[in-house]
């Protein structure tokens, strides 16, 4: 039967399904119909739009399954470079679909040829959206249902999967290649793509509604500082602050919400670390990107099948105090590594940075607190919140507004204890004052307080001097 044909029989066999509510079997008389796998009314009418939203859905299926039978082991040939696969893919693909009888356009064969290669070779119809550098975060909430960030806001895209097992096979895909997995017993998985960006996947049974991917999007080329000034995330004044800082020495918090900024503050204050100093980062999934020569990477790694081999943040935060490090830069603190961050910070390895989810840097000076006390060790109160208040230098509040920017709200300096309690001043505050504009957006920036941070003598002593302009009031916006 000819590929033609087999598009027809198809059709067909659609047409001629059972109308919904029909029902080939008789339920007797005073008994309760038996509950129905079948799918809904609503989903058969999602199903129906999406077919006849893509004519040419069986056509694909049928190429795709050709495509992947001829070319076969060729697919997973570890001694193919990614180029010369994309080459033989994309050859077997225009070989197959010049054999098929059926008229198309130019425009749709080219789509379909795209679609299908995007599928094989990459993560199907997220590829296009993983392409688009406008997009910060793409969300999968069923196959059928995805979401982008687009400029902060969330907005709904036509893209869908086939159906819940194309899906499952794209998440596949992606854990694996950084050797993890996802299954009934390990439903929940972090992973990353090779460009950095983030992902989380989680699967039924703890999905009800079916499988749920969440990839945050890295730019190709890594922000730099200039880039956070256009974006208003801080000023010209707070940059030079934290430059300073960080050549300086100073232990670093980065705090904020989900979605915040977080890593890429971290990032773009990792990368004012000088170039002769060896750097150890650590992190649950790789993605900082250090312009540096001298850095090791290290990643954490979830237990086997078995629940054996987990290696924690903890653990490397441990061995990368025995690795020379001139400094340590960690992910996310969020469990009982907090503890030995604090160590190392106490004990030479000043200049490290870290990240950690809080509201306010209060809030983050109390989580901390807790985190230390989740290590199981009896520790007084008091002697936690004397090893933070001597190890944490400054704490940068990163937030996500309204309007979908990403602004630094405060930097904050950790001056030491007064009594029981660790005290803070704050050196530059988010001006909110200013109000919003007719579109929404806040119009304050950053501005100085006036108060001048005592580290600056710390600051001084390793050579790093500030102008006192930075610290004017109303003239850092």
């Amino acid at each position: 039967m000819s590929l033609t044909d087999r598009l027809a029989a198809a059709s067909r066999s659609r047409s001629e399904a059972p109308a919904a509510g029909s029902s080939s079997e008789s339920t007797a008389p005073g008994t309760s119909p038996a509950k129905s796998s079948e799918p809904t009314e609503a989903t058969r009418r999602r199903a129906a739009a999406r077919d006849s939203a893509d004519p040419f859905k069986e056509l694909k299926r049928i190429v795709h399954g050709r495509l992947v039978s001829a070319l076969g082991p060729t697919l997973y040939d570890a001694h193919l470079t990614q180029s010369d696969l994309e080459q033989q893919v994309r050859l077997a693909l225009q070989t197959t679909l010049a054999e098929v009888d059926m008229p198309m356009s130019s425009a749709d064969k080219s789509r379909i040829s795209q679609e299908i290669a995007d599928d094989i070779l990459g993560y199907g119809p997220l590829e296009p959206l993983l392409r688009d550098p406008d997009l910060s975060e793409v969300m999968v909430n069923t196959f059928q249902d995805i979401y982008v960030e687009r400029s902060g806001k969330l907005v709904k895209v036509d893209a869908t999967f086939n159906d819940e097992a194309h899906l499952r096979r794209t998440i596949d895909k992606i854990v694996s290649k950084i050797g993890r997995r996802v299954d009934e017993t390990s439903p929940m998985v972090d992973a990353r793509l090779p460009d950095g960006s983030r992902v989380n996947a989680i699967i039924p049974p703890l999905a009800l509604d079916g499988s749920k991917l969440t990839i945050r999007k890295f730019s190709e080329d890594p922000y730099t500082v200039e880039d956070l000034i256009t974006f208003g995330t801080l000023n010209r004044a707070s940059a030079d602050l934290l430059d300073a800082c960080v050549r300086g020495r100073l232990n670093i918090l980065v705090s904020g919400g989900t979605g915040a900024g977080k890593t890429t503050t971290l990032n773009v204050l990792s990368s004012f670390i000088p170039t002769d100093e060896r750097i150890v980062t650590i992190e649950d999934a790789a993605e900082l990107r250090l312009v540096q020569d001298h850095v090791l990477r290290l990643e954490s790694r979830p237990p086997n099948i078995e629940g054996k081999g987990a290696v924690t943040i903890r653990d490397l935060v441990k061995n990368s105090l025995r690795m020379r490090p001139d400094r340590v830069v960690v992910g996310e603190i969020r469990d009982a590594a907090a503890l030995d961050m604090l160590q190392a910070m106490n004990t030479g390895h000043d200049g490290s940075i870290s990240t950690l989810h809080a509201n306010t840097p209060r809030d983050a000076l109390s989580r901390l607190e807790t985190m230390v006390l989740m290590a199981g060790m009896d520790l007084p109160v008091r002697a936690i919140r004397e090893q933070v208040a001597s190890a944490v230098d400054l704490i940068i509040q990163q937030t996500r507004l309204k309007d979908g920017t990403r602004r630094i709200t405060a930097i904050t300096e950790i001056v030491g204890m007064e009594g029981d309690i660790v005290t803070t001043q704050d050196v530059f505050l988010f001006d909110y004052a200013a109000g919003v504009d007719d579109q929404g957006k806040f119009k304050g920036g950053l501005a100085s307080t006036g108060l001048r941070p005592r580290f600056l003598e710390r600051l001084a002593d390793h050579g790093v001097h500030l102008n006192p302009a930075v610290f004017v009031v109303g003239g850092t916006r």
